[in-house]
């Protein structure tokens, strides 16, 4: 079952291939920004690249933003590491390996029979707590552009309507 909206999201520490190298990390080192968790299936892929990429693509956006992005899988951070070095290039976030598949079950995207992530995104606030979250098929990648939209109205702090963007009008104070 995914956490629920407005609560605080489930915390981790997992290793994660990261600046180069291989380090744990943990949710809450990143207390105090947004953060973009985004689950996906499995390194060395057919869609997960452009994902992945597509995420990397954007990370200036997210940087001005207040925004870590995280990336997760049930590999290993050796298979990160490789997979970056070999094929994605740098990556400017962190992936962190859920080889235990408790943070994918935590957060309410591992497929049990398959012992693999569907694609999930969730975007947490600086408290922790959970805002928002959209869990997709294997099959279909996300709109990273959306991700940023969402991030932005949420931290707009007030009543978006459908489509809103930045320097758009509002619907009033939330």
């Amino acid at each position: 079952m995914a956490p629920l909206i407005g609560k605080p999201a489930p915390d981790f520490t997992a290793e994660a291939y990261a600046d180069g190298e291989i380090k744990n990390i943990s949710l809450s080192d990143y207390k105090g920004k947004w953060v973009v968790l985004f689950f996906y299936p499995l390194d060395f892929t057919f869609v997960c690249p452009t994902e992945i990429q597509g995420f990397d693509a954007k990370k200036a956006e997210f940087d001005k933003l207040n925004t870590q992005i995280i990336g997760a899988s049930v590999d290993s951070a050796h298979s990160h590491k490789a997979w970056s070095e070999s094929s994605l290039g740098k990556m400017n976030y962190p992936i962190i390996s859920d080889i235990t598949h408790r943070v994918s079950r935590d957060y309410g995207v591992l497929l049990e029979d398959k012992g693999i992530s569907l694609r999930g995104v969730f975007i947490i606030d600086p408290d922790g707590n959970l805002k928002s979250y959209s869990v997709n098929d294997l099959s279909v990648g996300r709109n990273v552009d959306e991700i940023v939209r969402l991030v932005q109205a949420f931290q707009s702090g007030d009543l978006c309507p459908v489509g809103w963007k930045p320097g758009e009008k509002t619907l009033g104070k939330a």
